[in-house]
């Protein structure tokens, strides 16, 4: 995993380019998402975290926009462990392709 990447750099991966791979990254680790486009591409039920680091959203299991980030402060037991459980399942399913430095 050589390819660091800024925020700014990650939402060049959202998806809306068709031939650019989609990445959503959690904890700080980039993976590429693109075998689930139907999910994170335009249109599906978690695009709002495509080229985003999601870490706080997916912990919150919220889709709210100021949910989106990897802001973990003040997130509860409960949440901390249900973001394990996504970065778990993203770990099974996606490969990771690049570290965010900034997150």
């Amino acid at each position: 995993m050589a390819t660091v990447l800024t925020a700014a750099q990650l939402r060049a991966y959202d998806g809306s380019d068709s031939s650019k791979p989609i990445y959503v990254s959690i904890r700080g680790k980039v993976y590429d998402v693109t075998s689930g486009r139907g999910f994170y591409g335009p249109g599906g039920d978690y695009a709002i975290f495509a080229g985003r680091e999601a870490s706080r959203a997916l912990g919150k299991m919220s889709k709210d926009e100021a949910d989106v980030s990897g802001d973990l402060s003040g997130l509860s037991d409960k949440e901390l462990g249900v973001l394990a459980d996504w970065e778990t399942k993203f770990q099974a399913k996606y490969p990771i392709v690049a570290r965010l430095t900034d997150a």
